[in-house]
This record gives C-alpha cells, sequence and structure tokens, in this order.
C-alpha cells in the first residue's frame, strides 16, 4: 500500500429525486443504487465503493431530505442524519431546474452544524433554466469548497469530480478490500432491483405502499433462485398490482431477472408472492423488517 494513500467516506444529499443514485452508480462505474423518476425511490443508505491505485472513496447514497409525514419517513430521515455523522466529505447535489427549493433551504441548515468539506453539484445543467451559474453560486452557502454544474445522466463534467474529492480524503489504509463494490449482501440487491421493477412499471401510490422482502435467495451452479414477497397495503392495490390474467407481476418478474442476470452474472429466476400488510410504512416491527431501523 502507498504511503501517501487516501481513503475516506462521502455522504451524496441532497432532496428528493435530484439524481444522487444515479450520480453514485456513475462515478462507481456500476449500478447499486435503484433510480426511476418517481421522488423518494432510495429508503436506505447504500454504500458503493471506488478503487484505484491512489485511493479508495467510500460513496453513500442516502434517502433524499424531506419532512416526514409518517413513521416511514421518520425513519428515512434518521438515516440520513445518522449517515452524516460518518462523513469525511458531504456531497450535496441539486437540480438546476428546480433550485432553491425550500428542502434546499432546509439542507443548507442542517449543513451548517456540519464541520466536514464539502462540494456542491448543480445537476441537470445541460437543460435550459432561468438561473445563471453566478445566480445560483450566489445563492449557495458559504461552507461549499468548490461547485461544479454537471449533468449526471450524460456524464458531463463528471471527471471533475473525483479529483476535487480527493484533495480532501483522510490519508488512510482502505477499510474495505480493493476489488469490493459493496458491503451489502445480494440478497439486498435483489430486493431493491424487484422494487425498483415496481417504481417503473406502476404510477401514483402503488410504487410506495409496497416493500420487497426476499424469502429465499438461492445460488445454485447454473442459476440463481429467488422467492419474494411483496407487500402492499390495502386489498383494493392487489388487483392494480397483479394485473389482468397476471400480466403485472409477469412485467415485474421479467424486469427484475433481466436486470439480475447482468447484476449477478448468471442465470436468475424470480418467483413473486403478494401479501397484505396494511399500514406497514406506520408500523415499528414492519420497518424494522423491511432494514429501517429505529
Amino acid at each position: 500500500m502507498k504511503a501517501d494513500f487516501r481513503c475516506g467516506y462521502v455522504v451524496i444529499v441532497g432532496k428528493p429525486n435530484v439524481g444522487k443514485s444515479t450520480l453514485m452508480n456513475k462515478l462507481i462505474g456500476e449500478k447499486l443504487s435503484i433510480t426511476s423518476e418517481k421522488p423518494q425511490t432510495t429508503r436506505l443508505s447504500i454504500k458503493g465503493i471506488f478503487n484505484d491505485d491512489d485511493k479508495q472513496i467510500i460513496f453513500l447514497d442516502t434517502p433524499g431530505y424531506l419532512k416526514p409525514r409518517y413513521e416511514m419517513q421518520e425513519r428515512m430521515l434518521k438515516q440520513l442524519t445518522n449517515t452524516l455523522k460518518d462523513a469525511d466529505i458531504l456531497l450535496y447535489i441539486t437540480d438546476k431546474n428546480t433550485f432553491p427549493t425550500e428542502y434546499d433551504q432546509d439542507l443548507f441548515a442542517l449543513l451548517k452544524s456540519i464541520k466536514r468539506p464539502q462540494i456542491a453539484l448543480i445537476n441537470k445543467s445541460d437543460l435550459k433554466s432561468n438561473l445563471t451559474e453566478e445566480d445560483i453560486r450566489q445563492q449557495l452557502p458559504a461552507s461549499f469548497e468548490q461547485v461544479f454544474f454537471v449533468s449526471a445522466l450524460k456524464g458531463d463534467n463528471l471527471d471533475k469530480i473525483l479529483p476535487a474529492i480527493t484533495q480532501f480524503l483522510p490519508y488512510h489504509e482502505p477499510f474495505f478490500e480493493t476489488d469490493q463494490l459493496s458491503d451489502l449482501p445480494m440478497r439486498f440487491f435483489a430486493q431493491e432491483i424487484i422494487r425498483e421493477a415496481i417504481f417503473h412499471q406502476y404510477e401514483q401510490e402503488i410504487p410506495y405502499a409496497t416493500a420487497v422482502l426476499i424469502d429465499k435467495y438461492e445460488e445454485l451452479p447454473d442459476k440463481t433462485v429467488i422467492h419474494a414477497t411483496i407487500w402492499i397495503e390495502r386489498d383494493s392495490q392487489k388487483p392494480i398490482i397483479i394485473g389482468k390474467k397476471g400480466e403485472g407481476l409477469r412485467r415485474i418478474r421479467e424486469y427484475a431477472e433481466a436486470q439480475l442476470n447482468v447484476f449477478n452474472g448468471v442465470p436468475t429466476q424470480v418467483h413473486l408472492w403478494i401479501k397484505i400488510k396494511k399500514n406497514w410504512r406506520k408500523n415499528p416491527s414492519a420497518l424494522r423488517e423491511i432494514g429501517l431501523r429505529d
């Protein structure tokens, strides 16, 4: 290991749906966080690890900052605030086209109390906006060491981000194996990919009223077989998610299998069941079961 090797934690923060997960996936070169156009897709903090000969950067993709309205959102906010305590560097990201929102201002107030290097990324900068770059810079707190205008989706200017982060990383040996992409188990990624399928297939309330639990994960010599249960909150949601002649569940299964075939590197079979778990988003024991701890 080089004497000047650097290693540290970089927490990605921002309001819902500004591109945090897309950004992390681009920076590490692998899809670890699920994405969709709907806000609040990410519910848990997810580690993604970037490795090269000089450094190891542990990115933490966090749930979007919001004012909680029920127990699940309370725990998502707690995930965010707990993760901030582990940060060596804060990477704030916002949408150029909606900046500044009330959530941005609330997040700035939270970040003021955290004495860590802070970098601002203004995302979707390839799109037209009424604000100039100078307008945006003037509305950002002075705590930001650097500001970059990027497109996480297209990759514009992302080549500047890793060098900017590296200068603030502590000198330290790696915390994880240098070929490791995350510390989360494969069951977790299977659960998230199935949930992503639901977010892509359904509109309005259905994606938010669902959770996914992996009942069984079998790694066989020639394939992986996954048995999963999808929670919903109301009886009326069951025919919607199943669809006519099971078409809805088939689309979820096919989407998940296609993604998992690539992710696992072997053929993957997904078997799905539906369970009505009334008001699970407000139930502490149910939230613990899906990984949202107290």
